[in-house]
């Protein structure tokens, strides 16, 4: 139920954006970055402490953390915890493996930043993005956080993470973005879901999954779900190095409002089956006959068993797993361009995504 260690499976400095900003109403469209809107801020201080800017680290802080909350299970045998954020309405946005974890030892349990308490619904869970919406039965009224444009954010930027690492509720942590769009895998064979990530160094540590990555405007630019580390003795998970990863605020505007909407989110596929042992640049569609499936994205435009995609949407592959995360940033219909090498010869194609759901 700690937040999910995993592995780095490749590198890939290149950005990949998702269309769509789950703003004041679910749904709404591109923003100004010089416009956005602060509705983060609205919160009020807590009486106890003192006051700071908002445009501070403590001030964004201070008028965040009240939409912050723990995730647990009601049963006061099960120990373990996530994080997870107010959005519209609300809901609680968190992670599918925080959700998961805490479900199979009972009830859900949402805590607010003061102490306030409800169970929990689970509107729908999305394992492929690791992304899970609740709906408190029992809600506190708190501002609800507004998700800013992933595909501005820049290698160099100052973010600020909150959550509950290892059960400390409201521990803020800051750093910058370290690097854009460093391919993870998150969960365990057969169930992993592939992440385009946010990589950071502010500290994340067990428990932390789930929780808001947040600009100096206090818009959260990501959801806090994985951390690498050196590894682990006697079975227990080690804590931060410095190296955090979340998925892109784009990403999970769009997945969360798909689960509010019907509690489903399929994700885009290209209808290929891809080689995850090959060793050279680029992702080996396999070679064996089926690995196209007949009438699919891969198929319609133009692609067979063999091919080596280097490129997608513009950002060089380097290998399969790198490949999975960059379509799961897409949705479902999105119309991409594909560079692939045929024996000796290069080409280019248009691809329409797929939809898992098919």
């Amino acid at each position: 139920m700690w937040a999910v260690l995993l592995l780095v499976m490749v590198v890939a400095m290149a950005s990949a954006g998702v269309g769509g900003v789950l703003g004041a109403s679910l749904g709404g469209g591109e923003q100004d970055p010089e416009v956005e809107s602060a509705g983060a801020l609205d919160n009020e201080v807590p009486s106890d402490v003192p006051s700071r800017a908002p445009d501070t680290i403590a001030g964004v802080a201070q008028r965040v953390n009240p939409s912050v909350v723990s995730i647990r299970s009601a049963s006061p045998r099960v120990s373990g915890n996530g994080s997870g954020f107010v959005i519209e309405d609300g809901y609680v946005v968190t992670n599918n493996h925080v959700v998961e974890a805490v479900e199979r030892a009972g009830v859900v349990v949402v805590v607010y930043s003061d102490g306030h308490t409800s169970e929990a619904e689970v509107v729908g869970t999305a394992p492929s993005s690791d992304l899970a919406v609740l709906l408190p039965v029992d809600p506190l009224d708190v501002e609800p956080l507004e998700f800013g444009d992933s595909d501005q954010v820049t290698v160099g930027d100052t973010v600020i993470a909150i959550g509950a690492p290892l059960g400390l509720e409201g521990t803020v942590t800051s750093g910058i973005v370290s690097a854009l769009n460093r391919p993870v895998t998150v969960g365990e064979e057969g169930r992993q879901a592939y992440i385009s990530a946010i990589q950071t160094d502010a500290a994340i540590n067990p428990g932390n999954s789930g929780g808001p990555l947040v600009n100096e405007q206090g818009m959260v630019i990501g959801v806090n779900s994985a951390i690498a580390t050196m590894g682990s003795t006697g079975g227990a998970q080690s804590g931060s190095i410095g190296l955090g990863f979340a998925i892109p605020s784009n990403q999970v505007a769009r997945v969360a409002e798909q689960l509010i909407e019907s509690g489903e989110a399929p994700h885009a596929i290209i209808g290929a089956v891809l080689d995850l042992q090959y060793q050279e640049q680029g992702a080996l569609i396999m070679e064996e006959d089926g690995s196209v499936v007949p009438g699919g994205p891969a198929d319609q435009a133009g692609l067979r068993p063999g091919d080596v995609i280097v490129e997608f949407d513009g950002t060089a592959v380097r290998d399969a797993n790198q490949l999975v995360s960059l379509i799961h940033t897409k949705a479902p219909g999105d119309r991409v361009e594909v560079r692939y090498v045929r024996g000796e010869e290069e080409h280019t194609a248009v691809m329409v995504l797929g939809s898992s759901d098919n």
